[in-house]
Order: structure tokens, then C-alpha cells, then sequence
């Protein structure tokens, strides 16, 4: 079952949410209608609803629940992305599961939150990602420097302009917000993120700081 809205009040980030359970899926809608910011332009309680809605409706975050009655989250985002669809995904999840979350983060998660994060703080990672930063929350981080610790040896070798880049875009800064920082035009920053990508061979943000926090590049 789904349901969306055409309506469109400016500048607003468009988001779909997709929850198999149905309370769970009206408390979230309720919350989150409550903020300006935010225009929810639909919702889905399974994987087949939400691809078709996601190319439909094309949002600019789509709020992802991994456990769905059809095929799971991880399978709506592979065939999303095959659908060459532009949309940032925030995974929400019960669950803190590492591999579960690795998973996502390899097939295009811009980042997670557990259920039960209060709705601000949702709609602060919301707005995030649909900027091009990432939300990986602190004891994720840790646990995949404890799982994922190497030997420096055969690290893959960034610039010290690299680094600071990443470092920043750990913190969740966007594209512009670290050329502010460092004084540099957007297009150099994103020289740098593609050359950063190449040598760490990942294909988005998030697994880039992910394979720079598992090589020990920087810090978590």
C-alpha cells in the first residue's frame, strides 16, 4: 500500500519514507509533517512499492527501512541506483548491525540512524545528506575501526590535501562547507573527492570515510 502527495510549498527536501508496519510508518509521516523543511512526497511498506515510487517520484532523501516484507532495503537501493536514480538514501533501522550497515553503506547508503533517534535529529540528518554529507553515527565508527584494523602497510596513499578533505567530509561537512574551510572552489573539492575515491576504489562518500577510518587514514 502507498500513498504520496504532489503538493510543493518551495524549496522543501523531498522525502519518501518506506516502513513495513504500518503504525510505525503513520508515527514517523506525523512526526516529520510537523517541520517546514520537509515535504513528505510519499510512502511505501515494501521493497517493489518503494523502487517504483522512488523512480516515480523522484525524491531527494529517501528515509529506508532494511527489513521489508518483499526484498530488503539493500536490494531497493541496488535496484535503484540500476534505475540510475540521483536520491540520497538514510538508512532507519532497530538494528545496529554492523554488517547489515556495511552492506548498505556498500550498495549507496549515505549514512543510518536507529529508530527511536528523536525527530529533529532526523530531520537534521535528513537535511545532511540531501546537502551531499554523511551520517554515520560515533559507535559505528568505532566498531568498524576495532573490526577493520590493518597494518599501514599497503594503505592506499593520500595527499595531505586528500586527507583534510576526508577528515572533513568525516564530520559530515558538504562539498561546499569544506571549501569554505579550506578556501577552495567547490570543482577543486570534488577533483580531490574523485581522486580520493579512485585510490580507496569506492564509489561514494560514506564508504570513502569507511575505508579511510578501516586504513587507519584517518581518525573516527
Amino acid at each position: 500500500m502507498t500513498e504520496s502527495s504532489t503538493h510543493n510549498k518551495g524549496p522543501r527536501i523531498r522525502l519518501l519514507i518506506v516502513e513495513d508496519q504500518a503504525q510505525i510508518l503513520r508515527r514517523q509521516k506525523r512526526l516529520l509533517e510537523g517541520f517546514d523543511e520537509l515535504e513528505i512526497v510519499g510512502t511505501a511498506r515494501n521493497g517493489s512499492d518503494a523502487v517504483e515510487l522512488i523512480c516515480q517520484l523522484e525524491p531527494d532523501v529517501v528515509l529506508l527501512d532494511l527489513g521489508l516484507p518483499d526484498f530488503d532495503g539493500i536490494e531497493v537501493m541496488r535496484r535503484v541506483r540500476e534505475a540510475s536514480s540521483a536520491c540520497e538514501v538514510l538508512i532507519f533501522t532497530i538494528f545496529d548491525d554492523e554488517e547489515r550497515l556495511l552492506q548498505a553503506i556498500r550498495a549507496g547508503a549515505s549514512g543510518y540512524l536507529l529508530k527511536g533517534t528523536p525527530a529533529r535529529r532526523i530531520v537534521e540528518a535528513v537535511r545532511d545528506v540531501s546537502q551531499g554529507g554523511s551520517v554515520i553515527q560515533p559507535q559505528l565508527a568505532r566498531s568498524l575501526l576495532r573490526r577493520f584494523r590493518a597494518p599501514e602497510e599497503g594503505a592506499p596513499s593520500l595527499t595531505p590535501r586528500e586527507t583534510e578533505i576526508l577528515i572533513l567530509i568525516a564530520k559530515g561537512l558538504t562539498n561546499r562547507a569544506a571549501a569554505e574551510a579550506l578556501n577552495l572552489s567547490r570543482a577543486t573539492v570534488r577533483t580531490h573527492l574523485e581522486h580520493i575515491y579512485a585510490k580507496l576504489e569506492v564509489s561514494n562518500r560514506t564508504e570513502a570515510v569507511t575505508e579511510a577510518i578501516r586504513w587507519r587514514l584517518i581518525d573516527p
